[in-house]
């Protein structure tokens, strides 16, 4: 269809020679210096040829010339995000969104080809319609619009004016999107059905079940239905289950400087859709309690483990002494089952924190340990004026038939993808809601708890801004349609609800379906905020409508400026290492390699998700330099030290996977995303770093002790993405 109206247009050859087809090899671009990233595209498109350069074949589109002009005409267009507050730029519904460049050579004057003076370059989904007009091009270089769909063409054509809002003219050049290249891959063999015994030779344990499976997706013959983990499952357990206590909400401590708090991990029974199942809890409540306290001050928890784990408390984003931080024989020796730790806790930075296991947290975390930290700022007008504020912890939780689905034992589970839920929760509750009157501001501190799953949440009817992430304020305040969450990130938005009515929150996302070679809408309901038609006392509408900028973080960010242009000192590649997978699973997830999300954003084949363990796959982190990979890498720095850091994500992979990463004990500045640079800068201790992407950091460093660098998907911690690094005094 698509050939057959291009040739209506541009009386054309053949339709095998106009379409450049889903399944054609994809492209990449050999680029002399590797380190930029931000030429991973040629200005000469005469140089887009195959070759290694990474993730050409995601973000590169080749413009394929009408036969007349084929061998003459020659086009790249890059596709780069586009400036975000967020670790990915997306629309309100989930959809990447991407700036186009286009590098042209070889068009001949417009007038030649008949009643035309320019050309204009066109996107559009499969179906041609509706076009999004990117603008006039011309030989060279030119930056185009914006694009954002999921699968898309991408035409030149010649056009009588460059005013015209849709297509007249005939299409000279077309590309297609790298998402077009998924097919539909049932005609593949997997590999050899499972034995008899239901098992794959990893001598698994018996009491695994399958996990529950997305119904808009058909299940189809994988060749893996039979295989289990090669670990044993487990869930917690007690002695009389009825006697373990129901978990309450949390409570809110308010804590003074110098005071003395306990917190208690231990079993809690919890009610969810139906099913009573056991899980963890600190203090009994679900979430932790919610510890409220000043900037600048220093308390002390007296930490005591009633779970049948080791485990340590991780203060996240807290720059606080190393000897607290909370991590398993690097800071302190775990705490056993039945002992107690005692941390020493200062708070140098207002904003909103988190507290959580960092030993098994791919079990603990998800079953339930974890709170949220709030510093109160010392400056009174440290964010405009709101009517309230509400702190929000996102998260999942797996459920089967019968409850929890188990968690791998001796290693954990769902090590490629992370264990998506399939049971959102706010404050550990599957339904959320809130009451306000007409016009109210609330400003929401927002933390994602989840094991792995990326949010990208937003209010029906209402307008919001982001005002502060992980460890400050923006340099300005800025509208947003959605705000993206990637685990362990942190955001302080700021809502207004002016209509009178019902407000979802919700959670929009575009999942794929990898079977069918297809995106689909994934919208989940997490609540709703009640809006009555009472007016809001005082009005706070002009101060909402107001940006602030906050001029004492620009004047931080400025002393740094002098570090923006220095190489990176550190260069990490972030990749995956196949360890003894079943042969048939392996064979299905070569079909990922067409085409990678930026971001998987569900848990759309959980077979596939859920067999992998960090005994089978190995999660790395390579020093560029040296060669040296996880906790290999030796990095030494002195306090005072500022450090450029790159990561790259590596698109050539088995199964690529977008990484947050997360930096202990310091904070960082992200400076670019793809060579596009940052515009509004935000002090930050974790980065989503999407599929393919290069994200550059200015990493400062503060505080002496040994700090570590890993990845906050909780399984793929497990499977080894971690190093450490030494900051002496």
């Amino acid at each position: 269809m698509f050939a057959a109206l291009l040739c209506a247009a541009s009386a054309c050859a053949p339709a095998h020679s106009q379409v450049a087809t889903a399944d054609a090899k994809p492209h990449s671009l050999t680029v002399a210096d590797t380190a930029r990233v931000v030429d991973f595209c040629p200005s000469d498109p005469a140089d887009f040829t195959p070759g290694s350069a990474p993730s050409t074949d995601l973000y590169c589109v080749e413009l394929i010339a009408r036969p007349d002009l084929f061998g003459r005409a020659t086009g790249v267009v890059q596709l780069a995000p586009p400036p975000s507050p967020f670790g990915t730029a997306v629309t309100r519904d989930g959809r990447h969104r991407f700036r186009t460049t286009l590098f042209i050579d070889g068009l001949p004057d417009p007038r030649t080809l008949g009643a035309f003076t320019t050309y204009i370059a066109w996107a559009a989904p499969p179906n041609l319609a509706p076009l999004t007009k990117l603008g006039a091009v011309q030989n060279g270089r030119t930056v185009g619009g914006e694009v954002a769909l999921n699968k898309f063409y991408l035409l030149v054509t010649a056009e009588p004016s460059d005013s015209v809002s849709d297509r007249t003219g005939p299409v000279v050049l077309r590309g297609l999107s790298p998402s077009t290249r998924m097919r539909d891959p049932h005609f593949i063999a997997t590999g050899p059905p499972p034995d008899e015994s239901g098992h794959d030779g990893h001598g698994a344990s018996d009491g695994w079940s399958m996990p529950p499976h997305d119904a808009r997706i058909p299940m189809s013959g994988m060749g893996i239905e039979h295989l289990t983990p090669d670990v044993s499952p487990f869930l917690p357990e007690a002695t009389d289950s009825s006697a373990v206590p129901f978990a309450r909400p949390r409570e809110f401590l308010h804590v003074t400087d110098g005071d003395t708090i306990d917190l208690t991990a231990g079993l809690v029974r919890r009610s969810l859709k139906g099913r009573d199942i056991l899980m963890y809890g600190f203090n009994g409540q679900y979430p932790g309690p919610l510890i409220q306290v000043s900037q600048a001050s220093t308390i002390t928890v007296d930490f005591h483990n009633s779970t049948p784990h080791e485990t340590a408390v991780h203060w996240h984003g807290i720059r606080l002494d190393n000897r607290f931080d909370g991590v398993p024989h690097v800071t302190q020796d775990p705490v056993a089952p039945g002992e107690s730790f005692r941390y020493t806790i200062h708070f140098p930075d207002a904003g909103i924190y988190w507290y959580h296991p960092h030993h098994r947290e791919d079990i603990q975390q998800d079953l339930g340990l974890y709170g949220n930290l709030m510093v109160r700022p010392d400056a009174p007008d440290y964010y405009g004026p709101s009517h309230r504020e509400e702190v929000l912890m996102l998260d999942d939780i797996l459920l089967g038939e019968n409850g929890l689905m188990p968690y791998g034992e001796e290693a954990a589970n769902f090590a490629i993808m992370g264990r998506f839920g399939n049971v959102l929760l706010v404050n550990g509750e599957p339904r959320w809601s809130l009451d306000v009157r007409r016009g109210e501001v609330v400003r929401f501190h927002l933390t994602n708890a989840s094991n792995t799953r990326t949010f990208n949440i937003s209010f029906d009817a209402a307008r919001m801004k982001v005002v502060a992430s992980d460890v400050s304020r923006f340099e300005r305040e800025e509208w947003v349609e959605s705000v993206v969450l990637a685990p362990a990130e942190r955001y302080v938005v700021d809502v207004q609800f002016e209509r009178a009515g019902q407000s979802a929150l919700t959670n929009r996302v575009q999942a794929i379906d990898h079977m069918a070679g297809a995106f689909f809408p994934m919208v989940d309901t997490l609540g709703s905020v009640d809006v009555s038609t009472a007016p809001a006392t005082p009005d706070l509408s002009a101060a909402f409508s107001t940006l602030r900028r906050h001029d004492d973080v620009a004047a931080d960010v400025e002393r740094y400026r002098e570090y923006f242009d220095d190489q990176p000192e550190l260069d990490l590649q972030l990749m995956l290492e196949d360890r003894g997978l079943p042969f048939a699973l392996t064979q299905l997830m070569r079909l990922d390699t067409l085409y990678f999300n930026p971001v998987e954003w569900a848990g759309t084949m959980p077979m596939m998700d859920w067999l992998p363990t960090s005994r089978t796959v190995r999660w790395v982190l390579r020093d560029v330099a040296t060669g040296a990979e996880n906790r290999e890498i030796s990095r030494q720095y002195r306090v005072g030290d500022v450090v450029r850091v790159r990561l790259r994500n590596e698109r050539h992979s088995l199964h690529a996977m977008q990484h947050p990463i997360h930096i202990h004990g310091q904070r960082f500045l992200v400076l670019s995303v793809n060579g596009v640079p940052t515009e509004n800068h935000v002090w930050k201790d974790t980065v989503l770093v999407p599929v393919g992407m290069s994200v550059e950091l200015l990493l400062e460093l503060s505080n002496p002790g040994r700090w570590m660098l890993h990845c906050h998907i909780a399984e793929h911690l497990e499977a080894g993405m971690q190093l450490l690094f030494d900051v002496d005094p």
